[in-house]
């Protein structure tokens, strides 16, 4: 099938939650209005950032709806739910109901409890859940260090070209560099292959990537696109200076405790989306306040995300 492949910077958006763990639906259509403003071109809904993991079925589609009504008119901004990675039942209802909704893609990701045992069977999944919705682009997620699951992925574009219609590409959360290159120049470019590790962008962007999805454009956009335009231009300096700036803001993440302090970087720029449920750990009030500090010695208000004066107003 012909599909528009993805440009630019694409946020995996975290999921609001109330302080008593429920949904907070209603602040999506300012996160929409935050991540145009700062020059985001889609949303990877309820991946691992999303805490798709941690919401129910009924969780996922409500989150899946509230971003469909921001973006249903924006033909400019991509919205792409993760269906999930262990129930392959669920991950068809879930694609079925992004269809139904008007959602642009649907990704998935490979069961990490009851493995794959190659390939071949890993494409098996992704056919079955991608052939309920043959009109969508279907999108795989490599991410070995949460799946358990590390084909390459040169492996599966061989396997699925011809058996899979509707696949798209491939959203690659890992640092082999020799396998994406390879993936990048698989039938002269015929897939998507979306860069996944915001750290290592640089790298990425001198093999050919044209779109990225990660964490860290919810609040630090500005920077990376700075960093790509740095690239274009020539200006291999400054885009390590820029990439440099990336991995000291990253590094607070492990500081902090992992990915639950994406949430207090969106804090910082206005936006709280309150805390990850369990079992990921968030800061406490005196770890916040040192992470303040932190965060301000790396100058982060110089290249951090802003929300506009309207969306403040909502």
């Amino acid at each position: 099938m012909e599909h528009v492949h993805l440009q630019g910077l694409i946020s995996a958006p975290f999921t609001p939650m109330h302080p008593d763990g429920s949904l907070h639906l209603e602040l999506i259509p300012s996160y929409y209005t935050m991540l145009k403003a700062n020059g985001v071109t889609g949303a990877f809904i309820c991946g691992s950032t999303g805490e798709g993991v941690s919401l129910t079925k009924d969780e996922k589609m409500a989150v899946a709806e509230a971003w469909a009504v921001c973006t249903k008119n924006d033909s400019t901004f991509s919205a792409m739910p993760l269906l999930g990675g262990t129930c392959i039942a669920d991950a068809k209802e879930l694609a079925l109901h992004a269809q139904s909704i008007g959602l642009d893609a649907v990704s998935f990701t490979a069961p990490s409890y009851f493995k794959p045992a190659n390939v071949e069977m890993l494409a098996a999944c992704c056919k079955e859940i991608a052939a309920v919705v043959p009109d969508m682009p279907f999108y795989y997620y490599h991410i070995p260090v949460l799946t358990g699951v590390g084909f390459a992925m040169y492996d599966l574009l061989k396997v699925v070209d011809g058996l899979i219609p509707n696949f798209a590409g491939i959203k690659y959360t890992h640092e082999d560099f020799m396998d994406f290159l390879s993936c990048q120049q698989y039938k002269n470019g015929k897939y998507d292959m979306v860069w996944g590790r915001d750290e290592n962008m640089l790298p990425a962007l001198a093999i050919g990537t044209k779109a990225s999805i990660g964490s860290t454009y919810n609040y630090a956009a500005p920077l990376y696109h700075d960093l790509i335009d740095a690239f274009n231009n020539g200006d291999l300096k400054t885009a390590q200076i820029l990439q440099q700036q990336s991995i000291d803001m990253i590094r607070l993440l492990g500081k902090y405790g992992g990915i639950a302090t994406g949430k207090a970087y969106m804090k910082l720029v206005g936006l709280d989306c309150g805390s990850f449920r369990l079992p990921v750990k968030n800061m406490d009030a005196m770890q916040f306040e040192q992470f303040k500090k932190d965060v301000a010695l790396l100058g982060f208000e110089q290249y951090s995300s802003k929300i506009p004066t309207a969306t403040n107003a909502l």
